[in-house]
């Protein structure tokens, strides 16, 4: 899509409190917004109430089943977004149950659509166990998922109180290459000796 502006949503998959995943979320959007390819929002599943009971028809042959009211606003976001960045936490070597829970009540606003990760963790992995994870659910709904990721392992020695890392330029660079990725995603097939995702 040469010269369109991508609507990217960010999704804060941790829900529990003290999280850092606001932290991740607020340094990952302004790399997006820096990037210059996307109009960015974030979706913090905080804010929206996810019932882990979901109704005896699926998305998948219900696409516009009955959800709680107070859903509809994160159905819209992901509906209309072409693309996502999920910002997740490793708990237990996998991904939180509200993230599992948002996917699960959804399906084709998933579709076709590329889907990029940022993990974290407060060991050594950076996420990266529930990262791989995701993409196996998220395959299972014809989403996209691109290759590299950004990971912050121990990420309490990474940032400062400020929110900022103490030492951005590898980050940065992460950030960049996972957004060219999905940028990349989104352009009409054509055949380009050029780009190094050709």
């Amino acid at each position: 899509m040469p010269g369109e502006t991508l609507d990217l949503a960010v999704i804060v998959g941790s829900v529990r409190e003290g999280r850092f995943g606001p932290v991740a979320a607020r340094w990952f959007t302004e790399q997006a917004e820096r990037h210059g390819g996307f109009r960015v929002s974030v979706a913090d599943l905080a804010d929206t109430p996810l019932p882990a009971a979901l109704p005896p028809v699926p998305p998948a042959v219900e696409p516009d089943m009955p959800r709680p009211a107070a859903m509809a606003g994160l159905t819209r976001r992901i509906a209309a977004a072409d693309a996502f960045v999920v910002v997740t936490p490793e708990y237990n070597r996998s991904f939180p149950a509200s993230l599992k829970a948002a996917i699960d009540w959804h399906w084709s606003e998933w579709r076709a659509k590329p889907v990029g990760f940022v993990g974290y963790s407060g060991g050594g992995s950076g996420g990266v166990l529930a990262i791989e994870q995701l993409r196996q659910v998220l395959g299972e709904l014809h989403a996209s998922t691109v290759r590299d990721c950004v990971t912050f392992p121990r990420y309490y020695e990474l940032f400062a109180d400020d929110g900022t890392l103490k030492e951005p330029e590898g980050a940065e660079a992460a950030a960049k290459t996972l957004l060219d990725q999905l940028e990349w995603c989104l352009e009409p097939w054509m055949p380009s000796s050029s780009s190094q995702y050709a």
